[in-house]
């Protein structure tokens, strides 16, 4: 009996234990070693907010279709640059200088800038302006089993979801690594996605690259969960296992 009474307190020492493929992140890394980069640009959307910037060889003569109300400033925080920035409307509209209002719907920033670009020539106004679109308030949420969740900004044009998690500076070791939730908001749809990080195939996937607004949630593991119930953790099975052999001692007598 006391055999038996053995092997179970095992089991469930070994059941609380996470192994080495739970936790270590690209463990096949190496068949993803020769594969093409798939850089993805971001439509912009609703709530979005720009910066446009208007250059002409003549630099008057591109004044009026730039927002000048920082001209001149040393140093500018980003928040201040935000409040200069074009906010994109609901309806996929920012109201440009002298052109009016455009419409984003279904444009990156490069598109958007070529569009302005080519409104400005074919509307005589500049002949040959430079156009510099970007977006000045991309974010990115993570949260869970993470050592700093949170609300991120960032400027980078291209950041993988590993970067994002950086931003938090890492999963716990509790962290759920095989399968994290992230879902994204784009073009009026939503998607949602699980992604396994021991796993190297999740690069070639459209989620490697993070976009504004994308929410990244990391479960917590078995080990994590099973440790929130009745078996709290190995200290809590210890003494169960001892408290048990005490009663079968008694009994035994």
């Amino acid at each position: 009996m006391l055999e038996k009474f053995f092997v179970i307190v095992c089991l469930l020492f070994l059941g609380s234990c996470a192994s080495k493929k739970d936790i270590l992140y690209l463990q096949d890394a190496d068949s993803a070693a020769q594969n093409a980069i798939n850089y993805q640009d971001a439509t912009i959307q609703p709530n979005d907010i720009l910066k446009i910037t208007v250059e002409s060889v003549v630099p008057e003569a591109a004044i009026p279709y730039n927002k000048n109300a920082l001209q001149g400033a040393v140093s500018q925080s980003v928040e201040l640059i935000q409040l200069d920035g074009y906010l994109v409307s609901i309806n996929n509209t920012i109201n440009f200088p002298v052109l009016g209002e455009i419409s984003t719907l279904n444009k990156t920033t490069i598109q958007l800038s070529e569009f302005i670009k080519a409104s400005l020539i074919s509307g005589g106004h500049l002949s040959n302006p430079t156009v510099n679109v970007r977006l000045i308030n991309a974010k990115v949420t993570v949260l869970g089993e993470v050592n700093n969740p949170g609300t991120f900004q960032y400027m980078e044009q291209n950041m993988t979801i590993l970067q994002a998690i950086g931003y938090a500076k890492d999963l716990t070791i509790n962290g759920k690594r095989n399968d994290v939730l992230i879902t994204r908001e784009a073009d009026g749809m939503r998607k949602v996605a699980h992604i396994d990080l021991t796993s190297a195939e999740f690069m070639n996937s459209e989620f490697y690259y993070i976009k504004p607004n994308d929410l990244i949630v990391v479960n917590p593991n078995d080990t994590k969960v099973k440790e929130s119930g009745f078996i709290g953790n190995i200290g809590t099975v210890l003494t169960i296992a001892s408290l048990a052999l005490t009663i079968t001692i008694l009994l035994a007598r």
